[in-house]
């Protein structure tokens, strides 16, 4: 286009459109990989941990705080080249040698951490691990979502790992739903926290309602290609946070039916998707309204918002719910469960993928909403197993 900054634009966003995704196998051999590494990491490292001694005088201190800086120096290294570089490698170099690394890895991260199990304070029981376990797998959940957004626009990332156009299942695909999902687990829903009214949710979520239209405003300043397939024509992952946010403090369901609530919302938005919702946001036509304009990502906040209202009762019945027994919420307590519903939700994908309607990260229909939960409770569920 004459006069654009972006000479370039339209070149990207061909290389990131019409995509169809990989395989759910994949998928789930590579959210194996991924926490094992991180499993890997802590089991054969866990020796960086430091006991702070008691303060003397300021020489000590000196000495005491270079102490900390090295070890944390340290710490950030071995992560990298035990967590992020070889996750790195396995997104792109190896993305074709995937399966050849899971059952090494795993026959591998079982003797280390057998052979460790004699130390048993570095396994403590309990709230606290299970409160450890979830962090970790939010961390890396996080970890992962940067690595991809940065690696996509380049050729040495495989396009099967890239978003999907309108169906199919990718790696990418996840990433919207696996943060939505994460942060509900441990939301103050999840919590039984008491929520503010709906004034404090709108001052809550302006921090995401300005990243929302300063991103907007950016990418329309420099001319950045932007594919309007994915959220519409202004819309975007930011503002989906906040509708998501300010929609579940409107409207405030006890944590312990939060779920029912949010399947009841998402078989309703199927039902409408499967009669014809689906054919309008699928096709390419949009007319000047904003509503047209923004299609995929205003109707899709219906299936992200019950994504969150079952992620607030798992959350609630996975960790915090019952406080009198929390003392009895062990990580095998979690192993049960996890592994449990893990394996119903996926068996649940597969179900409606091939007989209802196919994944959709587009539209956010039920077989992408129960895709994003198998996924990301079997990445949780590495965690408690080792």
């Amino acid at each position: 286009m004459d006069g654009s900054l972006n000479p370039n634009k339209h070149l990207k966003e061909q290389f990131v459109s019409n995509l169809t995704g990989s395989s759910m196998l994949e998928i789930a051999v590579m959210s194996t990989v991924a926490p094992l590494l991180s499993v890997l990491r802590h089991s054969i490292c866990s020796s960086y941990q430091t006991v702070t001694p008691a303060k003397k005088n300021d020489h000590d201190n000196a000495i005491l705080g270079s102490k900390k800086l090295g070890n944390y120096v340290a710490t950030l290294s071995v992560d990298f080249l035990f967590i992020v570089l070889p996750m790195l490698l396995i997104f792109t170099v190896l993305a074709d040698w995937v399966y050849m690394f899971v059952i090494p890895m795993m026959v591998l991260v079982f003797s280390v951490v057998t052979a460790n199990r004699f130390d048993a304070s570095n396994y403590p029981g309990g709230p606290l691990s299970l409160r450890t376990n979830v962090s970790s797998y939010r961390v890396l959940m996080m970890i992962i979502t940067f690595l991809c957004i940065l690696a996509v626009d380049f050729k040495i990332f495989p396009r099967r790992h890239a978003k999907t156009e309108t169906y199919g299942t990718s790696l990418m695909d996840l990433g919207v739903g696996s943060f939505i999902f994460a942060n509900a687990l441990v939301s103050r829903q999840a919590r039984s926290v008491s929520s503010a009214n709906w004034k404090a949710a709108v001052q809550s979520t302006s921090p995401l309602l300005l990243l929302g239209f300063a991103r907007l405003l950016t990418t329309r300043s420099v001319d950045y290609q932007v594919h309007t397939g994915e959220y519409g024509v202004h819309w975007n992952f930011f503002f989906t946070l906040a509708a998501v946010s300010i929609l579940t403090s409107i409207i405030k369901i006890p944590p312990q039916y939060s779920g029912i609530f949010g399947v009841a919302i998402l078989i309703g938005f199927q039902y409408w998707l499967s009669h014809g919702l689906n054919v309008y946001l699928l096709s390419d036509e949009r007319g000047t309204d904003i509503l047209s304009k923004n299609k995929e990502g205003i109707f899709s906040i219906l299936g992200y918002w019950g994504l969150y209202l079952v992620g607030v009762q798992l959350g609630y019945y996975l960790f915090f719910g019952n406080r009198s027994t929390t003392a009895f919420r062990t990580i095998k307590w979690a192993r049960v469960r996890v592994s449990f519903i893990s394996l119903v939700f996926w068996l649940v994908t597969v179900l409606l993928d091939r007989h209802v309607e196919r994944v959709s990260r587009r539209m956010c229909n039920l077989a992408y909403v129960t895709l994003v939960l198998a996924q990301n409770l079997q990445v949780l569920l590495m965690f408690f197993l080792f």
